[in-house]
């Protein structure tokens, strides 16, 4: 896989490809859906930091990966392609979900990417290095108040992604994500089983889903540049009395920024309002008999103007 990823690139290189920012920036997904590699990395936001380590192997088209949660309570997640299984040890429990979309570090890029170019300026930056690796920065400037903008560092031998910095308006670094070890290569596929002891004797949870669903929710005023990906439900726990209630979620994206809509049922208690820790941001508020909650890494603009313009049309 690496020899294909090699020349891949290879050709890329001598297509013109590396001297155009747009299409490099699909090397850097292809990078990180098809390597094989292994490696802990940081998560910044605000004033919390987490640390985790992951390992991905793709194994004739199939991707599997394991993601250690390595601060606070200890969670595992292995995901094999689009099903993702989450390994709860203090309850013994294994959650697990399909049709979900890999778009987490370093596969940051969603399913609209291609069209980043007509909301972002991109161009080349500087050469950094990043967890011992030489790397290169592109940049990614908002064209309009409705993103932030974005540096990524991707390694100049594997166009791996290492770094991603989220950045406002001023060129302030608001949230960021990187490498600080890393393996590219051969893996032992024996990282990829779960760490944990007596996991053949764990409860499994099959997570309610229903994929590519109409709820009759829609944005009427959605930002420029974004789309929605996907249109969820689920069934969860810990609605009063303790009883499972339903869950809508609605994400969308403009290929790099992405925030989702919930709507589950109104109950009492609850409180309306705004929240930001570093580059996210939160709202909450009610909508007839629904509890809304939008949240993402997007201006809070972006979240304003999605809350005001929610409305629900019953589909025929």
């Amino acid at each position: 896989m690496l020899l294909l990823a090699g020349s891949a690139f290879a050709f890329a290189a001598g297509t013109g490809e590396k001297n155009d920012p747009q299409k490099v920036l699909k090397s850097i997904q292809l990078a990180a859906q098809k390597l094989n590699y292994s490696g802990t990395f940081v998560y910044q936001q605000a004033s919390q930091i987490r640390t985790s380590r992951i390992t991905h192997v793709n194994d004739g088209g199939n991707e599997i990966e394991k993601l250690e949660i390595l601060d606070g309570k200890p969670r595992e997640y292995i995901r094999r392609n689009d099903e993702v299984s989450c390994y709860l040890p203090e309850q013994k429990l294994v959650q697990v979900e399909k049709d979900v979309n890999p778009e987490s570090f370093p596969a940051l890029l969603t399913q609209n990417a291609q069209a980043l170019a007509e909301i972002y300026h991109i161009r080349k930056g500087e050469s950094a290095r990043v967890a011992g690796l030489d790397c290169q920065t592109y940049l990614l400037d908002p064209k309009d108040g409705f993103r932030y903008g974005y540096k990524l560092c991707a390694d100049k031998n594997s166009n791996l992604l290492l770094r991603a910095q989220t950045v406002n308006t001023r060129n302030e670094v608001i949230e960021q994500i990187a490498f600080t070890q890393l393996q590219v290569g051969d893996i032992d596929r024996a990282k990829l089983k779960p760490g944990f002891n007596g996991v053949a004797n764990w409860r499994i949870e099959n997570l309610t889903v229903q994929s590519n669903i109409s709820s009759g929710w829609i944005v009427k005023q959605l930002p420029a540049g974004y789309k929605k990906t996907k249109e969820i439900k689920r069934l969860i726990s810990g609605g009063v009395g303790g009883k499972t209630h339903p869950v809508i979620q609605m994400t969308f994206s403009d290929g790099l920024g992405a925030f989702s809509v919930f709507v589950e049922p109104d109950s009492e208690g609850r409180t309306e309002g705004s929240i930001q820790q570093g580059a996210m941001n939160i709202t909450a508020r009610r909508v007839g008999d629904a509890w809304i909650t939008v949240v993402g890494e997007v201006p809070a603009s972006v979240v304003r103007q999605v809350v005001s313009s929610l409305e629900f049309r019953p589909v025929k």
